[in-house]
């Protein structure tokens, strides 16, 4: 099976919330095998060299949502990969099937931790918990482990930077926002990113919606004038793994952007 007839299959005709838990999970572990079968790989990351291309890294914190299936499209009609940092506690955990097609249509699939909790408040062991039990989340619908962390609120310290490194994971943080969750203006969002971005960059916006919050929802009607105005400035848009490539990330280090920038 392709990865183009595992998104139909997963996606439905419109693009609705996943299925009843039941029917979700035997939907995953048939479509986990076909994904392993095609050999669709963490990071797909193609031909772009980003030494020599104008590249930049979307990312997509608080995955996955009810508007995620949504974001996929748009992102499949525009032929653009990005990366998904991801939640386990009602994210991942209630909507595995769309972790399933991040995946098989080539997206990279990190972690935001479990539940979200800020690791610079909390104690080494509740930090390790978060961080652990977002990735394995992750791993048991995919079949892969994320490597790459994603700080809630990009609070980061020594303490989380040594953590990680003992967990052999990177953490990525951001050189471009909107603030998209403080806003459902959807043409500010757009001018925000595309006066924010730079070669190298990476971009930070949301895709779920939060009660507490009143943003969130100008994301997604944001999304195609952000890829096309930076396509129009010559930017090709690559996951967060090709943007360090070569080397890629390395365990321990923190990352706001990659080498172009530097």
């Amino acid at each position: 099976m392709t990865a183009a007839a595992l998104a139909l299959t997963l996606s439905g005709c419109g693009g609705a919330a996943d299925a009843p838990r039941a029917g979700v999970m035997r939907q995953v572990s048939s479509v986990s095998g076909a994904v392993a079968a095609a050999g669709i790989t963490r990071g797909p990351g193609g031909s772009v060299d980003c030494r020599r291309t104008r590249c930049v890294a979307l990312t997509f914190d608080d995955s996955p949502g009810v508007r995620t299936p949504r974001i996929l499209d748009i992102l499949r009609r525009n032929r653009v990969h990005a990366t998904f940092f991801t939640l386990g506690r009602h994210h991942v955990a209630t909507y595995p099937a769309t972790v399933v097609r991040m995946a098989a249509e080539g997206h990279e699939v990190e972690t935001l931790t479990w539940s979200h909790r800020v690791l610079t408040a909390i104690s080494p062991a509740e930090a390790r918990e978060e961080i652990t039990r977002g990735r394995e989340a992750v791993a048991r619908v995919i079949g892969r482990r994320p490597v790459l962390l994603r700080p809630p609120e990009g609070r980061t310290s020594a303490a989380v930077t040594a953590l990680c490194r003992r967990l052999g994971m990177a953490q990525v943080l951001w050189s471009a926002t909107a603030s998209d969750y403080e806003t459902t203006d959807s043409a500010l969002i757009t001018r925000r990113i595309l006066a924010r971005t730079g070669p190298g960059g990476i971009i930070l916006l949301h895709d779920r919606v939060d009660p507490t919050h009143r943003g969130y929802n100008g994301t997604v009607a944001a999304l195609p004038g952000i890829i096309s105005g930076l396509k129009a400035r010559g930017y090709a848009f690559v996951t967060v793994t090709r943007l360090l490539a070569p080397p890629g990330p390395r365990p321990g280090e923190v990352y706001r952007d990659g080498p172009l920038a530097r």
